[in-house]
This record gives C-alpha cells, structure tokens and sequence, in this order.
C-alpha cells in the first residue's frame, strides 16, 4: 500500500512538472514568435508608410493609426492565456488594413463572424498567425488573387481557410506559429485545433472556448 501511495505521488509529481514544462515551452516560444515577427513587421510597414506619407499624407495617417493600434494589440495582450472574439477582431481589422495598403489586391480577406459569438474565447494573435501563414506559402498573384476566409461553424470552432496557390520554392520557416497555437491549446482545453489540407484548400479549425 505505501509503494501503491508512493507510486501514485510520483507520477502526480511527474505530470505537474510536465505540465509546467509545456506551459513554459508555449511561453517561451510565443516569446519567440515575437521577436522573430517584430523586425519584418516593422520594416515591410514602415516602408509602406513612407510611401504613403510622399504621396497621401491623409493615408499615411491612417496608416500610421492602424500600425500603433496593431502594434499596441501586440504588446498589451500576447503574454494573456486567452482573449475575447470581439477584441481578437478588432485587432484583425487594423491588421488587415495594414496588409491590403502593403499587398494590394493580390489578397482577398472573407471575413464573416456572427455577433453571438463574439464573447467567445480564443488564445491572442492566433488570427494573425493563421493569416501570416497563408500569406507565407502562397504566391500573391493580382490576376488569380488570394482568398482568406475567416468563419465559424456550428461545432463552435473559428475557421480560417485559403485557397492554394504554391510558391516556386519552399520558403524558410521555422514552424513556430501553428505549433505555437496547437501547444496553447493543449493548456487550456481538451479541444485541438485541426488542419486539413487539399489539393484546393489549406484550413484550420480553431476550437472557440
């Protein structure tokens, strides 16, 4: 009975220590994601806005006010376990304006999420990840456009969808961003996120909490 106990203690031990070393494994790698995003962030929109500034000083204000308000979004809710929809999409918003001054309409963004689902939860920038990937491994043709859909079903999951268009080469990743998601998830629900990929297709089914 004591070695019963003893066992049942160890292995209790055993699992809070796992645990812990996933929680700070998703902290340190959202740390991670972070720093590595910051730099492109920063150089591809301040290139953008000086371009803006030379030719509409109106644009390149409002530019300006998406840039602080993503930015802002960035610093402020990253380090939260989770957040609401109706904040996540606010953030989505500004972000998206960003990449429709920078991308033109070589990306088409299908945003439909109802307002009943709006208090729901989900972990900080995992639309900004989502969307960031689909841009990274398609091609941005203004004649055969990218299109990202962004909805929800009736099982309570958030969808982000886009069609394939294959870049030449294989761009370099370092495979934190979805990664990143899948191991918040396993901290705050026994719910996963699921991929599925096609020859038309690459989706992702964000389990909302």
């Amino acid at each position: 009975l004591d070695n019963w106990k003893s066992e049942i203690v160890t292995r209790a031990n055993h699992e809070v220590k796992v645990a812990e070393s996933k929680q700070l494994m998703a902290e340190v790698e959202l740390q991670a994601l972070r720093l590595q995003l910051d730099p492109h962030f920063v150089f591809n929109n301040l290139s953008v806005l000086s371009e803006l500034i030379l030719q509409d000083q109106q644009a390149g204000f409002e530019y300006t006010e998406n840039f602080a308000k993503v930015y802002r979004y960035l610093l402020t809710n990253s380090k939260k376990k989770v957040i609401s929809l109706a904040e996540e999409l606010k953030f989505l918003n500004a972000y998206l304006y960003l990449l429709k001054k920078r991308l033109g309409m070589g990306v088409l963004f299908e945003i439909d999420l109802p307002q009943t689902k709006m208090d729901a939860k989900l972990p900080p920038v995992t639309l900004q990840l989502l969307i960031e990937n689909a841009i990274k491994y398609n091609r941005i043709d203004l004649d055969n456009p990218l299109v990202v859909r962004v909805f929800t079903n009736d099982r309570n999951e958030l969808i982000v969808s886009n069609n394939l268009l294959p870049l030449m080469s294989k761009p370099y990743s370092s495979g934190i961003g979805l990664e990143n998601i899948i191991h918040r998830y396993a901290l705050l629900s026994d719910r996963r996120p699921e991929l599925q990929i096609n020859e038309l297709s690459f989706t992702v089914k964000i389990p909302l909490l």
